[in-house]
């Protein structure tokens, strides 16, 4: 008995580095997701927390990035840090969003409600690192609004009868002017010294052509909204991304050289950039051991 026991742990030191660094997929689940950062957790390795150590291994190389969209790998964490950051993305961190609709005149068939409520989700392009957060102990009354916390904007719109359609025509956009309202309507109305301040970036919606309401002849709409510092914790509204999501970068190994037709078929199950092909004796070979990113536990790539 003592013999094999010896065998036991011999084979488990052998894989306690595979163990420490791999998220394992299987058949029926996925292994080794648990954080490790504690002493004791494997056999022979202190892995308890160390700042310099962290500081050390860890970095974030940016992937992708435009005006949309941002990729980025976090290389030297697990699992449970990448989604703290995927969760921070999605509501903590501070945008400015229309909190206050002061609807003057709606003669549109969108009820005063509803029209607020699609305001209310309309992306503001604006730095909320200029502006503080509103005290909420305070009265939200328009003529309360102030430069260093709210931004103002104004909707007037009203839908008329284009004097120059044509008679046969039936097409709306021939025979209305201004029966699309769109978020390229909202004008932003600078409070105190915020022109001067935002001079070289106009406040204004992300996108320009977001549908509010569609108007007839005689029907308007006359609405001030008032914008304000926020995070997602409390309404989704404030929001600075559609979605953030991560996913565990994989390492793939394979057992025994795939040569010819088999390494084209190969390649082409994956994305383009994971299966490379070399040629070798005139032959396109995939080469054992061959690897497309690293290591699982170690690489978490969080999108948004």
């Amino acid at each position: 008995m003592r013999s094999v026991h010896g065998v036991k742990m011999a084979a488990t030191l052998d894989n306690v580095e595979e163990i420490r660094n791999r998220v394992i997929l299987g058949e029926f689940g996925v292994k080794n997701v648990h954080t490790t950062d504690f002493p004791g957790n494997y056999p022979v390795f202190d892995d308890s927390w160390d700042m310099k150590r962290f500081q050390k291994n860890f970095r974030i190389d940016v992937v992708h990035l435009d005006e949309n969209s941002m990729e980025f790998d976090m290389v030297g964490i697990d699992a449970a840090i990448a989604n703290a950051f995927r969760r921070i993305l999605l509501a903590e961190v501070p945008t400015m969003a229309i909190e206050k609709v002061f609807i003057y005149n709606n003669t549109s068939i969108v009820q005063d409600e509803v029209l607020a409520h699609r305001l209310g989700l309309i992306p503001i392009k604006a730095d909320p690192r200029l502006f503080e957060f509103k005290n909420a102990a305070e009265e939200s009354a328009e003529e309360e609004a102030s430069e260093i916390d709210t931004i103002q904007l104004q909707l007037k719109i009203k839908c008329r009868r284009n004097p120059s359609a044509s008679k046969d025509s039936s097409d709306p956009r021939e025979l209305y002017l201004n029966h699309m309202v769109y978020s390229r309507d909202i004008q932003w109305i600078p409070l105190g010294n915020q022109a001067d301040v935002f001079a070289d970036s106009c406040i204004a919606p992300v996108h320009d052509d977001i549908l509010i309401a569609q108007l007839r002849p005689g029907q308007e709409l006359d609405i001030v909204m008032h914008c304000v510092k926020g995070i997602a914790k409390d309404h989704a509204k404030f929001s600075p991304v559609a979605t953030a999501s991560y996913r565990l970068l994989p390492e793939i190994t394979l057992l025994e050289p795939v040569e010819g037709e088999k390494a084209e078929r190969l390649k082409r199950c994956f994305s383009r950039g994971v299966i490379d092909l070399e040629d070798l004796h005139g032959k396109k070979s995939c080469q054992s051991g061959q690897q497309s990113t690293g290591h699982m536990q170690q690489r978490s790539s969080p999108t948004h």
